[in-house]
């Protein structure tokens, strides 16, 4: 089966081909206009690889945590290149995308995404030499420096973190020992990984599951609200305890 996966969650935009887990074709850009960038990118990447949209078994998409602008866009994408042809579609956290490229190595591994203000996206994940994925903690956001304390449980183990939010963790000064250094490669989002997960998914549906991986049904899954949500609230607050005070 023939896999397209994608990821715009973070500064990086990825796309991969896979026939169930063996990688045909990648390609990945760091950019701040996804939706120049992405439908270019999968075109070209299909285009090298001799393949069009109707030869695809699955599509699968990062849908969060991450930018909500970037995630928007790529299950946008997603939806509008399988509804022609009816593609099944499947949504794989981003997080759980970049933990799946360790796969076969024997680590704790910690993706990590900016969420700004000092917060983070991340969860625990332990990765081993046989290709298992298990994955410890859920989906969250949470400060920088809690997730430093969480990691103290870890101490001596060889942990390894990825993700756009890298620099941001690796520079601490209150890591536990074990902390490795993750391969450049290995430190941005990788849509190999999201192929990955997918095919796993796949392979393990039940037929009602299945039914479900529809373009109709892929949707994004934010852990918060965007901030102009929350500036939103923030000043229909302010406007509110303003009227209080006239009163």
């Amino acid at each position: 089966m023939k896999i397209l996966a994608i990821d715009t969650s973070a500064k990086t935009a990825t796309a991969a081909l896979t026939e169930d887990r063996a990688l045909l074709a990648e390609s990945s850009v760091k950019t701040d206009t996804h939706s120049v960038t992405l439908l270019p990118m999968i075109e070209a990447l299909l285009r090298a690889a001799d393949t069009k949209i109707g030869d695809l078994g699955l599509m699968a998409v990062t849908v969060g945590p991450g930018s909500f602008t970037g995630v928007r866009i790529g299950v946008s994408a997603v939806k509008g290149l399988a509804f022609a042809d009816r593609i099944p579609c499947v949504g794989v956290s981003s997080l759980e995308g970049m933990a799946y490229n360790f796969a076969g190595i024997d680590a704790l591994v910690v993706p990590v995404i900016d969420a700004r203000r000092g917060m983070v996206y991340a969860a625990l994940f332990r990765t081993s030499s046989d290709g298992r994925v298990e994955r410890l903690t859920e989906d969250e956001q949470l400060p920088a420096d809690e997730l430093a304390a969480m990691l103290r449980d870890f101490e001596g183990e060889r942990i390894y973190f990825t993700g756009d939010a890298y620099g941001m963790m690796t520079s601490r000064g209150d890591l536990p020992e074990g902390v490795a250094v993750t391969p450049e490669k290995l430190r941005a989002q990788s849509a190999y990984g999201v192929a990955a997960r997918a095919y796993e998914i796949v392979s393990s549906a039940s037929e009602a599951e299945a039914e479900e991986f529809t373009d109709a049904a892929l949707a994004p899954v934010y852990l918060r609200k965007s901030q102009a949500e929350r500036e939103r609230e923030e000043r229909l607050a302010r406007q509110k305890e303003e009227r209080r005070e006239q009163a």
